[in-house]
Formats: structure tokens, sequence, C-alpha cells
């Protein structure tokens, strides 16, 4: 199966409503070949995973009244490109059946506000409702087609979605007015009022809605056009000793690139020669640029910021970091949370119910109401089925996972699927691996005391000198340390590793000894005061080493893995949400103390295997604890599958995106509070909508059914019906927008 097939994406016409969800998921799942399908309502489309052809997929959702088109052999930049051209022709249309059907609607309405007669009693009277009759019946052919043939599809496939409701409610007004004005003699004189006025205002008003929605719900992509943004669309190669600018898609693996100062990264690659800064803000979050030279790894979208650098590529195409992370946002917004897929089984069952409650509503009008019983009956069942479509419903989980999942990818976070967005705002208990997680991974060196008699510079010349031929590395954390300073390396003559103690060798004349306690007590080197201060660097986490020149002690050289600039302050955060932060490592106790109590954590198990991090996991989630685990996403990888979400920390190019539910794209800690803030933001905001949405039906019906009409004598208009089931759905996705002004402060959480 080719990678193209992998994943196909659909988009969808003709859904409109969220009950349409259940109906087409549940045709592209019974597909022979589908391993999964998940429609997002937000922006109608399918994502669809398996193996089954565009052919059959097509068909599958047309066997359930509804038309699809197939996108996935596109480019994202195309695929975007065609959305947004189809959304801006299609609100063109929305706007222009708006203006058809309220410039008959509306001054109808006027008319019968300010007390013109709304009934048939004279012949004159006839004839004119007659034409108005006839121009409602060409709005709703003009403006409102797509909603009866939506329906009469759905219909045929024995469903029922929105355009049900909406066909049922203005056809059941225009129909009942039409009576009145072909055999008024057959209709109580009382109940004699025609309702074209109510068929044109919903129309209109419905296709304000839809096009004002369609509006507003264009913004939730920003993320994912930033992201595509960043892509170069041309390169510089090195051909035959030539440059040559050529398509991004036509670079190939091994091709030596140049980028010049203020070019974008075109593919990523290993820099060959020249030096650099290189802004990677765009895909890491950190504000930064990052200095590249030769070997180091350069990500695609990334910008060059000064110096001219040529590289060779060793990703391009869809396997670059940058078009991997697009392609997790997109599933990842294409997914559903449970509390979400919980609000798609609601709405499934939500339109027959519905439908039953308008016919036991026009029922009860008929049997029990006041006289004009049959108008009463019908005016109260068109408003229940008007005031209760589940667009709102529909929109409320997904609007939401759109923009969540796109400002999280904005902060250097990349959410892998909806679950994990909402599991991540419940977690009560962090587990947080200790080396390259709170701590920088790379030792360093953090003292250099020098004895009596003894240059601080020449120490360290002759120390690196000696433990450049070591792959110890501690070894390798002195030799960077001379570098740093600019300090030459001298050739090594008899160098000898000795196990367990450190090593030794002649350089510059001189025999050197380096290593630990045990090396200079058989070797008969005093160590002196030098012994307590030794001793006092190991309880501060720190590793102390001797070293010593013609059999005297010159210095002591401590190394250790320093903590990140940030982390105390990023688990600080962590601690004020009310999440028990807890450190596993491998170290020994008193390197796990001394790291623990700097970083401000309380609980840490040292001396944990690899295999036995996942037991810990397990025993936390025993307890009772909703429990996140950080780690490299790879010697973790037991304990990251194995948490409630498993959180990788990522750096650069290297990103472990299948290996954990979430990925830090920066080695920052801050990320990890960033993605929880983010997450709650999220969940938040998906509640206000369910709730709004639930409480605007729960509440709707009942008002629409007439329950208040016996106590205050009012009944729901289906005009205001109308308006408020349309503007239900915008104030859901103005909400869901909301997300976008939110930030994950470092400093301070913010809620939306």
């Amino acid at each position: 199966m080719s990678d193209s097939k992998a994943n196909q994406q659909l988009l969808i016409e003709g859904a409109g409503c969220a009950s349409c969800v259940g109906k087409i998921e549940a045709a592209l799942n019974k597909t022979p070949g589908v391993v999964s399908a998940q429609m997002n309502f937000a922006d109608r489309s399918v994502l669809v995973t398996g193996t089954a052809s565009t052919q059959a997929l097509i068909a599958a959702v047309e066997a359930v009244g509804y038309n699809a088109k197939a996108l996935d052999e596109q480019g994202d930049e195309d695929l975007l490109g065609e959305k947004e051209l189809a959304d801006k022709a299609y609100y063109k249309t929305l706007i222009r059946d708006t203006v058809i059907a309220l410039s008959l609607g509306a001054p109808l309405m006027l008319f019968g506000l300010l007390g013109g007669d709304m009934t048939v009693a004279t012949d004159m009277q006839r004839a004119a409702w007659l034409g108005v009759g006839l121009l409602t019946l060409a709005v709703m052919y003009f403006s409102g087609r797509h909603f009866y043939t939506g329906a009469w599809k759905s219909f045929k496939n024995h469903n029922a979605n929105m355009d049900t409701l909406i066909a049922l409610g203005t056809g059941t007004a225009w129909l009942y007015s039409m009576v009145v004005v072909a055999i008024p003699e057959a209709i109580p004189p009382m109940a004699r009022h025609v309702y074209f006025e109510a068929t044109a205002m919903i129309i209109g008003l419905i296709n304000l809605g839809l096009a004002l929605e369609l509006k507003a719900r264009g913004k939730t992509s920003a993320a994912i056009k930033r992201l595509i943004g960043l892509q170069a669309k041309t390169a510089t190669v090195i051909r035959d000793n030539k440059e040559v600018e050529i398509n991004i898609a036509q670079v190939l693996l091994d091709d030596l690139v140049k980028v010049r100062p203020g070019e974008k990264i075109p593919v990523d690659g290993v820099v060959n020669d020249g030096h650099t800064f290189i802004d990677e803000s765009m895909l890491t979050g950190e504000p930064m640029p990052v200095e590249k030279s030769q070997g180091d790894e350069v990500a695609a979208g990334t910008i060059n910021t000064s110096g001219s650098i040529r590289f060779r590529a060793t990703r391009v195409g869809k396997d670059t970091a940058l078009a991997r992370i697009i392609s997790m946002v997109k599933r990842a917004q294409n997914s559903k949370p449970p509390i979400g897929r919980l609000a798609d089984i609601i709405a499934t069952y939500f339109v027959p119910t519905v439908m039953i409650i308008a016919v036991l509503t026009a029922l009860a009008w008929l049997n029990f109401g006041p006289e004009p019983a049959l108008a009463l009956a019908m005016v109260c069942a068109t408003t229940v089925l008007i005031i209760a479509c589940p667009c709102a419903l529909g929109l409320a989980t997904p609007m939401s996972v759109m923009v969540g999942v796109g400002k999280a990818a904005e902060a250097g976070v990349l959410i892998r699927n909806g679950e994990a967005l909402q599991t991540a705002s419940k977690i009560t208990a962090m587990v947080l691996d200790k080396t390259g997680t709170i701590t920088e991974g790379t030792p360093q060196v953090t003292d250099l005391l020098i004895a009596d008699k003894h240059q601080q510079q020449k120490v360290l010349q002759l120390a690196a000198s000696l433990e450049s031929g070591s792959e110890h590395p501690l070894a390798q954390a002195i030799v960077n340390k001379a570098k740093e300073q600019d300090v030459e390396l001298l050739p090594v003559d008899s160098f000898k590793a000795l196990t367990g103690l450190g090593v030794q060798g002649r350089c510059d004349n001189k025999a050197l000894l380096f290593g630990n306690a045990k090396l200079m007590q058989q070797q008969g080197i005093r160590l002196g005061d030098f012994s307590e201060r030794a001793h006092n660097l190991a309880k501060q986490a720190k590793t102390p080493m001797f070293f010593a020149i013609d059999g005297e002690l010159a210095a002591i050289i401590a190394v250790a893995d320093p903590i990140k600039e940030d982390s105390i302050a990023a688990i600080e955060r962590l601690q004020n949400n009310g999440i028990r932060v807890i450190m596993l490592t491998g170290d020994n106790k008193e390197t796990a103390a001394a790291v623990a109590h700097k970083a401000g954590i309380k609980e840490f198990f040292a001396e944990v295997l690899p295999e036995d991090k996942a037991n810990k996991v397990k025993e936390l989630q025993h307890s009772g604890e909703l429990v996140g685990m950080t780690g490299d996403g790879i010697n973790d990888a037991p304990a990251l599958a194995l948490a409630d979400v498993g959180f990788a920390i990522g750096t650069g190019t290297d990103v472990a995106i299948e290996s954990a539910d979430i990925t830090l794209m920066r080695g920052s800690l801050h990320g990890l509070a960033d993605a929880i803030a983010v997450s709650k933001a999220t969940l938040k905001n998906i509640k206000q909508n369910l709730f709004g949405a639930f409480i605007y039906n729960v509440a709707g019906i009942p008002i629409a059914a007439g329950v208040l009409y016996p106590f205050f004598g009012m009944l729901l208009s289906p005009v205001i019906a109308g308006a408020a089931m349309a503007f239900s759905s915008l104030t859901v996705v103005s909400n869901a927008n909301r997300l976008r002004l939110f930030t994950a402060h470092k400093a301070k959480e913010t809620q939306a």
C-alpha cells in the first residue's frame, strides 16, 4: 500500500448538521479496506485510513445521500487553496440566496407587524396572496433548493438531517398557506392566516447564518495555513558544479543545497560547509536563532538569518519534519476527543426525536388547543422543527479542537489526537525522566579548582589533551570546555585507560594522571583539603575528577549534567496547577537527591532501570493518579506508551512524533506546561460550546411547542426560531475562535 493511499481526504458536500457525521462515518467504516474514517464537521472533510479505493469511498458516501470529492492527491497548499476558492464561491451563493429570500420575507413580515391583514377573506385577498405564494415558491426554488434536495436524498436513504427539518418546516408553512388561499372555505374563518413570510424569512435567515458561520469557520485553519506557508517554493542545488534553482518537489536525497542569508531552508539536511544562525521559532517556539556549522542538522521551513551554508538533503517531500508536523496537526484536528464522540452519538438520534416531538406537538394542539387549532398546530410543529436543528451541536467540538491543536502547534507542541488533548487537561501526576528532560543531557565542566603553583589555562590544556584520547562522556565535556576557550590541544604519548580508575599519559614532557580518588591513592598523590572539596562537589550532583602533573595534584575538575535554565520555573508552573511532579532516574540516590532538590521536586526514584519506569507509572495509576510521562521518546517508550498521556521531548528535526501522544518540539519543560494549559483551555471551550448548544435545544423545543401559551398566551414565531437556530451556530463558531486569542504564558496561566 502506498503512502498516498494510507490516508485519503474527502470533501463532503450536503452535510448539513451533526447527525450527518455519524451516517457518513458509519457508511465509510463499513466499506471493505477501511481501517478508520473520521469526519470533521467543522470543515466538512473526512480523513480515511485504509486500502479502499477512492471510487469505493465516494460511492459509499453517495449511497447515504451525500456528495464527496477526493482531495488526497493534491499538495497541502493546493488543497487549502481549492477549499478556500470553493468556500468563497459557496459564501457568495449563500449571500445571494439570503438577499433573494429576505427581499420577499422582510417586507411581508414588516407588513404583518404594522398591522397588515395576513388572512384570506375576499377574492381580492385570494388573488394577492396567490401571487405572494407563487413568489414564495420561487424563493423556495432559488434560495432554498439545497435544503429540499438534501432532504429528498436523506429520505431516499431512510435518513433524516437538518435539511429534513428545514424542508418539513418551511414546506408545511407554505403548503398550509396555499390551502388557505386555494380553498379558504375548508378552513375555519379564524384559521385563515397565511405564513408565506415565515417560509421566506426562515430560508433567508438560515442561509445568512450558514454564510456567517462559513466566514468564521475559515479562521480556524489559520494554523495549518501558517505551517504550509513556512515551506519554501524553490531550492538552489549544486549539480555538475553549477547552481541550479529548481522546484522544491524536484530536490533529491543527497542533493547539495545552497542557502543564502534570509532564505528558507527548503528540505531537511546536514550542514556540509559554512556557518550561520538559523531561526527555528516557527517549528520549536524558541525565539533565539540557533548556531549551525558543519555536521549540524537543519530543518525545512526554518530561516537562515546570517551566513551562507551548503547542506546535504537527508529528508525531502513528505518525509521532512515540517511535512510530518503538518500531517500530524491535520490528523489531530480531524480526530475527536471522547466528549466529541458523545455529542456525535446524541446528534445521530436527535433529528428523529425532534420529528417525533413535532408530530406529538401538532397532535396535542389539534386535540387540546384552542381555535384555530389547525393553524396553531401547524405553527408550533413548524417552530419545533426549525429551532431544533442540531448544527451548533455538531460544530461545538471540532471547532474548538481545530483551534486548540493549531494554537498548540504555534507553541511548538504537537498533539497527536483529540483524546490526548482532552486527557492532558485532567493529569494529576507528571513523571519526568531526569537526563535530557530536566537536565541538558550533555555533561559540562562546572568547576575547575586549581592547586597552588599551577595556571588554569595550562591545566585545562594538558587535561583536555590527555582526555582527547578517551571516548568517555565526561572526557568529552573537558575537551568541549577547552574548545570553548580556544585552547590548543597538544599531542599525547603513552596514553593508557585504567579501568575503573581513569587515564594516564605523557604530554609536553610531563607525566599526567586523570581519574578518581582511588587512582590518586594508588599513585601516592596527596589530596590534602581537596578531598573535602571533592566531597562537597559530589553532594551538589557533580562528578569530581582529580588531575595530577608529575606526581603532584594540580586540580579538581568537576563535571555535571546541568539542569536546564527554565526547568525549575516550568516545574513550579506544573505544581501550581495542582500536578504532582515525580522524577525518575537511573542515577545514584545522592545525585538524584541533589537534582530533585535544585529543581524543586519533592518525590523522586533513583537507580531505576529503563524497563522499571513503566512499572512506576503503573503503580501511580493503581493509586488513582491520572499519569503523564515525559521522556525522550526512545528508551522511555514503554513508560510513554503506558502513561495516560505520553509527552516526548524532541529537539530540532529529530522529533519522536510517533512515540508519544504529545511531542514537545523544543527541549524546554515550559512546552509541557503550555500543552496542559492549551488542553485545559480547549476543553473548557468545548464544554462552553456544548452547554450552549444543548441548553439552546433543550430550552428551545418546549417553548417552540407552546408550553408558555397556557400561562402567558405566548407562542414562538417560526421566523424567530429560524433566526435563533442560524445564529446559534455562529455563536459556537465565534466562541471557538476566542481560543485563537489564548496565550499559554510562561509566568502565569491565562484561562480562555
